[in-house]
């Protein structure tokens, strides 16, 4: 199998589960349920899910308030893209 198709089958599965795990985050938080860690989140991000954490963050509306999550997310995006 060619490399750059396992690179990309990779980076499209770690931003699906990114952007699913803030979907499942913010109904535990409407429900009022156990909440998924902030370093977890932030580890789907670091392991290339950033494009579908930003994503999750903006479609289900959540963590957009944590100064964390509205500066930190993107850098990894950035950091991720020039280095």
């Amino acid at each position: 199998m060619d490399i750059l198709l396992v690179f990309v089958a990779y980076l499209l599965a770690v931003n699906v589960i990114a952007f699913s795990v803030m979907g499942i985050d913010k109904k535990k938080a409407i429900n009022k349920k156990y909440r998924i860690p902030e370093k977890t989140l932030f580890a789907w991000a670091i392991a290339g899910g950033s494009v579908g954490s930003i994503a999750g963050m903006q479609f289900f509306r959540h963590k957009t308030r944590h100064m964390s999550f509205r500066v930190g997310m993107p850098l990894y995006l950035w950091y991720r893209h020039t280095f």
